[in-house]
């Protein structure tokens, strides 16, 4: 369970020294310090029941999301999240893991986002759609629909049938709110796709 020092000092409010025993719950392992402010009692914890409390509102989204969702075939173990309006990436490295926040567009950010509730953890995660999309805006600009594809399909390695597996038109939907050159050539590959079939 998470806790933060205001409520430990008031759980241990009948302590003499409520900060000393706070320390002492560290060394034995009965607490463990994430960041400044911020412990958790189970050390075994998976990591990305944290990540929206550690710094938010943010949803958890890019590699990781993709990996979560069965996406891209290798485990990430870096925590990687969406935020909007902050200016700059956020690295905090922890016990449980390296947890990333990023910026997306303000727009785009609310659509997509799933909430998940895990052992009486509750996280939002981007549907495999908006990660896609996230993913993308994190990117260099893409040139033409053959750099797109072979940074899908090749270098994330996400799985050609998986991906059409997906939603399409949610997101051809949700790449519309990003307005960037990688999403408007995603946009045109996947509308000309659904016309032309799997010979575009």
């Amino acid at each position: 369970m998470i806790k933060t020092t205001a409520m430990l000092l008031q759980e241990l409010k009948e302590y003499v020294n409520p900060t000393a025993k706070i320390r002492r719950l560290v060394t034995n392992g009965e607490l463990v310090p994430i960041i400044r402010g911020l412990y958790e009692t189970d050390a075994k914890i998976p990591g990305h029941y944290l990540a929206p409390i550690i710094y938010g509102p943010s949803y958890l989204s890019f590699e990781f999301a993709l990996a979560y969702h069965s996406l891209i075939p290798e485990a990430v173990y870096n925590y990687t999240s969406a935020t909007f309006e902050k200016k700059k990436t956020k690295r905090y490295t922890t016990p449980y893991g390296t947890f990333t926040y990023r910026d997306v567009p303000s727009k785009a950010y609310p659509l997509g986002v799933v909430l998940h509730i895990e052992n009486g953890y509750g996280f939002q995660i981007a549907s495999p759609e908006k990660a896609i999309c996230d993913q993308l805006y994190k990117i260099s600009p893409l040139k033409n629909r053959s750099e797109l594809l072979q940074y899908v399909f090749q270098d994330l390695r996400v799985d050609e049938e998986d991906f059409f597996h997906l939603n399409i038109q949610d997101m051809i939907e949700i790449a519309s709110y990003y307005n960037t050159q990688n999403h408007k050539l995603l946009q045109t590959y996947l509308k000309r796709r659904v016309k032309h079939g799997s010979n575009y």
